[in-house]
């Protein structure tokens, strides 16, 4: 097996699964190769992309929301044929040059535009190709029934149902949960972790972290914290890419000896080993990362729109919370904080919540998929 994964520059989330993904290939010793889908597009479209979406995601989240519950409401727009559809997939034919050349025979796709791209080289080129699609959020994303593929590989099994319609039939589906990277599962010990950012071992700790791109309302909550905050309790803002917020709160809390404000953190799961409480939007990847730490969330509703089903499925499992403004959303998280049942009961639902080691299960499934072609063909 050869494998090439297809990720886009659409927020780090995709990108997260792809080098979740990687790294277990390069465990297994697979040959493997990770790849910017928009780029077989052009580079130009790849960047246009990217860009607009990480500004409308931190400037205009409202727009993010609307435009997609738009797809929702019209899947039309991606079924084949369309003006989206031809655009998405017009890169199929470099694609194929590509996957032909490098000798792949498994394509693996995090992305939902990928994924169309890959159904089109498939139905035009390379009809033995395995290819799968990997959904990064708790919900059936707009176009995911669009596309044609061997597998897809949802977070849970009581999700199947959204899954199901189009050309996705049960037997294509596996709950395997949405892979994360090694160092989430690394479980070091939150004494040592506390140390290595400066944090009293006897201190409990809220990270907060609003996705890489730091949108939502992080000064307004972060305000409310660091008013409230008790001596023996540390808050550790992280702001991504955000300068410009970073720069703010730098400017709020620079006397404030237990509120510590980030820009970009290299090792986030050791942040998160460091942590009581995590303060975050629901991105299926950041939640994922949590889940495996076994970490208890506070939603901040930032971006709506696939976040919010995210967000519902873990206030179902009991392992997250969330309020309705920065004030309530402050309250409950200084709250949790000093309730260690309360913290140990969240950990428990979210260790129940998802499947574990997901990267290792999605390669066996497409292994022995291969295997098993390999077994008809010579029958």
């Amino acid at each position: 097996m050869k494998v090439l994964i297809l990720s886009c520059n659409t927020g780090e989330g995709h990108n997260s699964c792809a080098a979740a993904l990687e790294e277990e290939c390069r465990n297994q010793n697979i040959p493997c190769d990770t790849e910017d889908a928009l780029r077989f597009i052009s580079p130009e479209v790849s960047r246009f992309i990217s860009n607009w979406h990480v500004r409308i995601y931190r400037h205009a989240p409202g727009l993010f929301r609307v435009g997609y519950r738009a797809a929702e409401d019209h899947p039309a727009q991606f079924h084949e044929g369309s003006a989206l559809y031809r655009y998405l997939t017009q890169g199929a034919e470099k694609l194929c040059g590509f996957i032909a050349g490098s000798g792949y025979d498994t394509v693996i796709c995090t992305h939902t535009f990928a994924a169309l791209m890959v159904s089109e080289v498939v139905k035009t080129h390379l009809p033995n190709l395995k290819t799968c699609f990997i959904a990064t959020d708790y919900t059936c994303s707009p176009s995911v029934k669009d596309s044609s593929l061997d597998r897809y590989f949802i977070p849970a099994s009581s999700l199947s149902g959204d899954f199901l319609g189009g050309g996705i039939t049960p037997e294509r589906l596996r709950a395997c949960g949405i892979p994360v990277r090694q160092m989430f599962h690394s479980g070091v010990r939150k004494e040592d972790a506390k140390r290595a950012f400066g944090i009293p071992a006897d201190h409990k700790h809220l990270v907060m972290m609003c996705g890489s791109m730091g949108c939502g309302p992080i000064m307004s909550i972060a305000r409310r914290i660091g008013r409230d905050l008790p001596d023996d309790q540390d808050l550790t803002i992280v702001c991504g890419t955000n300068k410009q917020l970073y720069r703010r709160l730098q400017r709020r809390f620079y006397d404030v000896k237990n509120v510590h404000v980030r820009s970009y953190v290299k090792d986030m799961a050791l942040l998160m080993d460091s942590a009581d409480l995590y303060l975050t939007k629901p991105g299926g990847i950041s939640v994922t990362e949590a889940a495996s730490m076994r970490l208890p969330m506070v939603f901040i509703d930032a971006v709506a729109g696939c976040e919010e089903y995210n967000k519902d499925f873990f206030l179902r499992t009991g392992g997250a919370v969330t309020g309705q403004t920065p004030k309530e959303i402050a309250r409950t998280s200084l709250r949790l904080l000093s309730d260690k049942d309360a913290l140990e009961k969240m950990g428990d639902a979210l260790d129940a919540a998802v499947p574990h080691n997901a990267a290792a299960n999605i390669l066996s499934e497409m292994s022995e998929a291969e295997e098993e072609e390999k077994e008809e063909d010579l029958a």
